[in-house]
């Protein structure tokens, strides 16, 4: 929902833009999203859950968690007890590789707020072997997808740690623009957390959406997987 000129009041003050037949947006639904490398799947506790504990459990040391408000989880009743709570609050993904055909992540979407079309993505954690595949970038392109395309959002936001230097990488190389960090945001796991915020809007959407396309064709290819053009590389 692309907006219109600057607009001034009676009083000759700038009054923002004015947004054309806007209306509430509707919640999105946890459904079955279909891409080439990867397949998202609604959470399914019972049949996901021990997969993706396993899946975790290769960062033996807990380093996934370290900038998360939750985890790491000794063991399985813990790491089932957060995702049934995660489950409540948030519209849950499983993220499953295609190669594999396991479940290697997850992603949610939460915060949202259907009267001004804003949602935000969270609660993401990669498995060591999905992290930095194509599959793990391509999760990524779909929620956007939904959230742009089908469910026609204005704004698509992503926070993290503001010392989690990977996270800002990776919300900055998938096309969000920094907006800044709120000072001693939260208190996790006994320490100060200051966040950085980004977002991406429904009118940057298509050049994104044109990047990812291009980056994620098979032509982007080599035989062995590795990319000829990256992302970041794409104008």
């Amino acid at each position: 929902m692309f907006t219109t000129k600057m607009q001034k009041n009676e009083f000759g003050q700038l009054i923002d833009n004015i947004v054309e037949n806007w209306s509430p947006r509707k919640i999105p639904v946890a459904k079955e999203i279909n891409g080439k490398f990867c397949l998202l799947k609604p959470l399914y506790i019972d049949e996901h859950g021990m997969q993706l504990f396993k899946a975790f459990q290769q960062d033996n040391n807990g380093e996934i968690y370290t900038y998360l408000p939750f985890g790491p989880f000794a063991d399985y009743d813990g790491f089932i007890k957060w995702l049934y709570d995660a489950s409540i609050s948030k519209i849950c993904f499983t993220i499953i590789d295609l190669i594999t055909n396991t479940p290697q992540g997850i992603a949610s979407f939460h915060d949202i707020d259907v009267n001004h079309g804003i949602i935000e993505v969270g609660s993401i954690i990669y498995s060591k072997s999905l992290q930095r595949t194509v599959a793990a970038t391509e999760a990524m392109y779909l929620l956007m997808h939904e959230v742009f395309d089908i469910y026609q959002y204005r704004r698509y936001q992503w926070r993290c740690n503001a010392l989690n230097q990977p996270s800002r990488r990776a919300a900055e190389r998938l096309g969000f623009k920094f907006e800044g960090i709120f000072r001693q945001h939260y208190v996790f796991k006994e320490h100060n957390r200051d966040t950085a915020w980004f977002s991406i809007i429904d009118s940057e959407w298509p050049n994104i959406k044109h990047r990812f396309e291009k980056w994620l064709s098979y032509d982007n290819f080599y035989k062995d997987g590795n990319q000829i053009l990256h992302l970041k590389d794409i104008t």
